[in-house]
């Protein structure tokens, strides 16, 4: 596949999930179309060698695996991890209100957006929404509104003259955006315009009664190469779905010999702590059916290696000094490997050293990025996933500019260079030859 081709699959893809219910949507779908058996946590399981699930959790969250028909149980996993989820506006529950002649919605700050970047935006609504139909069946539907219907605009700089150099945002009063004028009798409300998109949406669908909703704010701007030589990528959501959509087109492509494991957490932004999130017990629970006794689960673990892919910060051309002056990170120079001495990153020389060979193995170059000392340092969903499997692991990601804008930017050349080494990675027994006993 050609890195033009592959591009474009990227960005059909972020079009597809505007929201984490909508990309578990899409990578539902597309696992399906590889003939990967969907299987439900309710359900009774019976497990096959060579064969490919998937599992799905709260529509948020997702596990696909094989299990290799040329190894055992105790032979170990390949493991790749991501997350569904990128910063933004959520909806309140109650969201309408008016002021000064404009309808507005009430929003809450999920994760931790670059809020400046949000104002000025043509923005749309996506989620999902929980509903009775006039037939009296309940529902739960995911909605995408595409076209603009919000705004949130600045405040004139005659009246803000310290906007351009000490503004601060009040998330409670700044945020609310607009998307009707109140005067207006053709204007609709939020639980209006909610039915009237699902009927739309869902040919014969006639909502009765809307109980309850996770809708999210998001840009309407469609992904871009950008560049005199198209060098860049401009997209919104970038962190986390680009590393979700190498993750799944790697485990496609997967050999069905070997066992491997793609696992897709949401709530990754605001701590992970819920019943979708890496701190959460999906990961686990899942082991233990795949592997129900605990000696080889555990004998398992130990032959295992993950790579947890997220996003890693790129060297900004107008603001080097916020990085260490001897990892400086380049777009579309490489994966970028994360290291951190605290352990925000679960990286250590081993790990490292094991991506490194299997980089080599599929002619991808590397970089190493590490935070300032004087600078708090982010982290991933890969130290909560190493510890509670007790797997070697490390943190690797694509380089990139504005990181939690509303648009972020990659280099065109690093998706496709992320996808190589994990693909390689399923396909290689590396781990197993650098593997300490």
């Amino acid at each position: 596949m050609s890195m033009t081709q592959y591009n474009q699959e990227l960005f059909d893809f972020l079009r597809q999930s505007p929201t984490p219910f909508h990309a578990i949507e899409s990578l539902k779908e597309t696992f399906l179309r590889h003939g990967f058996s969907h299987l439900k946590e309710n359900d009774l399981w019976k497990l096959k060698k060579g064969h490919s699930y998937f599992i799905t959790r709260q529509q948020s969250a997702l596990i696909a695996f094989t299990i290799g028909d040329s190894e055992k149980d105790v032979d170990g996993f390949r493991i790749i991890t991501a997350h569904s989820d990128s910063p933004g506006l959520q909806i309140k529950p109650a969201p309408g209100g008016t002021s000064k002649g404009y309808n507005q919605l009430g929003v809450e700050v999920y994760g931790g957006p670059l809020l400046s970047t949000w104002f000025d935006r043509d923005l749309t609504l996506a989620g999902r929404v929980c509903c009775t139909l006039t037939d009296g069946s309940f529902k739960v539907l995911l909605i995408n509104f595409e076209r603009p219907i919000l705004t949130i605009p600045s405040l004139a700089i005659h009246f803000n003259r310290e906007a351009n150099t000490a503004h601060s945002i009040n998330k409670q009063k700044d945020l609310p955006p607009i998307f009707a004028l109140a005067n207006n009798s053709d204007s609709k409300g939020l639980e209006e315009l909610i039915f009237t998109r699902i009927e739309e949406q869902y040919s014969g669908c006639k909502v009765q009664s809307l109980h309850s909703f996770d809708l999210f704010c998001l840009d309407t701007q469609t992904p871009a190469l950008i560049g005199t030589d198209n060098e860049f990528i401009a997209a919104a959501r970038l962190d986390n779905l680009l590393s979700t959509h190498s993750g799944s087109k790697a485990m496609i492509q997967a050999d069905k010999r070997r066992n491997s494991l793609f696992y897709v957490a949401n709530h990754e932004e605001n701590g992970s702590m819920s019943a979708t999130g890496a701190q959460g017990s999906f990961i686990t629970s899942i082991f233990e059916r795949i592997i129900p006794e605990a000696e080889k689960r555990q004998r398992s673990y130990s032959n295992s290696f993950l790579i947890s892919v997220d996003n890693a910060h790129a060297t900004h051309p107008n603001a080097t000094d916020t990085m260490d002056p001897h990892h400086h990170i380049e777009l579309n120079k490489g994966v970028a490997i994360k290291v951190n001495a605290n352990q925000r990153y679960t990286t250590n020389s081993l790990s490292s050293a094991i991506y490194k060979k299997i980089c080599e193995e599929a002619g991808v170059t590397t970089q190493e990025f590490v935070m300032r000392s004087d600078l708090p340092c982010g982290s991933t969903i890969g130290p909560v996933t190493s510890a509670h499997l007790g797997v070697l692991a490390l943190d690797v990601g694509a380089p990139t500019l504005g990181m939690h804008s509303i648009r972020e930017l990659t280099g065109s050349k690093d998706p496709e260079l992320l996808f190589r080494s994990l693909a390689q990675f399923l396909s290689s027994d590396i781990h197993k030859q650098l593997l300490l006993t």
